[in-house]
C-alpha cells in the first residue's frame, strides 16, 4: 500500500473579514505558494486502527489515543472515518507539515484539516467530493475559532477565489484579469477566535456602530466584486484602503499593521490592508509586477519578518 500525500493552500481576504460573520459579503482568494501537507503511510506489523501521529510545528509524535478528543488532528481523522462509515481500518502514520504561516490570518487550521481529510481518505480507498471536504473542515474550524464565518475552509478546499456570504450559496470568481500582491507578516501570533470575540462583545455594546461598519464593508465587497471585472487596480486598491479603515475603527488593527500598511502604499502599492483576524498575522498589497519587488523591500525595512508574491487571475494577460 503507497503512501499518499495531499495538499492544500493557504488563503487571503481581499474584503470583508469581521462583517462577513455578520451577514455581509466578502472576497477571498487561495495563496498557492505556500500550502499545508498531509502524508499517509501504512505501518506494517502494527494492531488494526492504530494511528501515529507527527507534526514537527508542534513537535508532536504522538498515538492519536494520546490526543484529546477535541484535538484538530483527531477530530479531522474521526469525522472522516464517519462520513466513510469505517469502523475498522490498516495501521497508518500521518505526517504533517506546513509553510503557511500560523497564527497569521491566512488559514493554516483550515487548510492542515483539509489535507489531513483528503489523504486519510485516499488511503482508505475514497475519495471525498469537494462539498463533503468543506463541511467536515468547517466543523473543525469551530475549534480553532469559535463561531468560523465559514470563509477559510470554503477558499482553501475548493481552492479559487470566492465571493461568499454565509449561509448564501458559494460563487467561484472567474478573474478575467490578474492581480498581484505582496503579503507581509507581521510576526505577531493573534487568535482569530479571540478577535472574533472581541468584535462580537463591541457589536453588543454598541450595535447601531458596529452595523453600520459591517454594512460599509459589504458595500466595498460588493464594489470590489464588480471592479474585479474591469482590471481598474487604481479603484480596488482605493476600495482596499477604505476596508483598511473600517477595519481601524473595529479595532482589529494594530501599529504594526498600520505602519506596514502605510509603508506600502509610500512604495507605490494601489491599495493595502490587513487581512483575517488582525491585531497581528499578515497584510496585503495591490502591487504591479514591476513594483512588487520594490514593494517587498519596503516591507521589510518597516519590520515585517517575510513576504510572499502570488498572483490572482489570467496569468497570461
Amino acid at each position: 500500500m503507497p503512501a499518499i500525500t495531499s495538499s492544500a493552500p493557504g488563503k487571503i481576504i481581499l474584503f470583508g473579514e469581521h462583517a462577513v460573520v455578520y451577514g455581509q459579503p466578502a472576497i477571498a482568494a487561495p495563496v498557492m505558494e505556500v500550502r499545508a501537507r498531509a502524508i499517509v503511510t501504512p505501518l506494517i506489523g502494527q494492531p488494526s486502527n492504530s494511528i501515529q501521529i507527527q507534526d514537527p510545528a508542534f513537535d508532536l509524535e504522538n498515538s492519536i489515543k494520546d490526543l484529546p478528543l477535541e484535538h484538530a488532528i483527531s477530530r479531522s481523522i474521526e469525522l472522516t472515518l464517519k462520513e466513510l462509515g469505517v469502523t475498522s481500518h490498516p495501521a497508518f502514520k500521518l505526517q504533517l507539515s506546513s509553510t503557511i504561516p500560523l497564527a497569521a490570518g491566512m488559514g493554516s487550521g483550515a487548510a492542515i484539516s483539509a489535507a489531513i481529510i483528503r489523504a486519510v481518505s485516499t488511503f482508505l480507498g475514497a475519495s471525498l467530493e469537494d462539498e463533503i471536504v468543506n463541511q467536515i473542515t468547517y466543523e473543525i474550524e469551530k475549534i480553532h475559532h469559535g463561531t468560523p464565518s465559514g470563509i477559510d475552509n470554503t477558499v482553501i478546499t475548493y481552492q479559487l477565489p470566492i465571493f461568499y456570504i454565509k449561509g448564501q450559496t458559494i460563487e467561484m470568481i472567474e478573474l478575467q484579469h490578474s492581480y498581484d500582491f505582496v503579503l507581509a507578516d507581521t510576526g505577531l501570533k493573534s487568535s482569530t477566535a479571540i478577535t472574533v470575540g472581541d468584535v462580537r462583545k463591541a457589536w453588543e455594546e454598541n450595535p447601531d456602530k458596529y452595523n453600520a461598519l459591517f454594512e460599509a464593508c459589504g458595500d466595498i465587497a460588493l464594489e470590489a466584486r464588480l471592479t474585479l471585472n474591469t482590471a481598474d487596480r487604481q479603484k480596488l486598491g482605493r476600495l482596499m484602503n477604505e476596508n483598511q479603515k473600517l477595519l481601524q475603527e473595529m479595532d482589529v488593527s494594530s501599529p504594526e499593521l498600520d505602519l506596514l500598511c502605510e509603508a506600502a502604499l509610500d512604495a507605490g502599492a494601489f491599495g493595502a490592508k490587513l487581512s483575517g483576524g488582525g491585531r497581528g498575522g499578515i497584510m496585503i498589497a495591490l502591487v504591479t509586477k514591476e513594483n512588487s519587488q520594490e514593494v517587498s523591500d519596503a516591507l521589510m525595512a518597516a519590520g515585517a519578518v517575510n513576504t510572499i508574491t502570488t498572483c490572482l487571475g489570467a496569468q497570461n494577460e
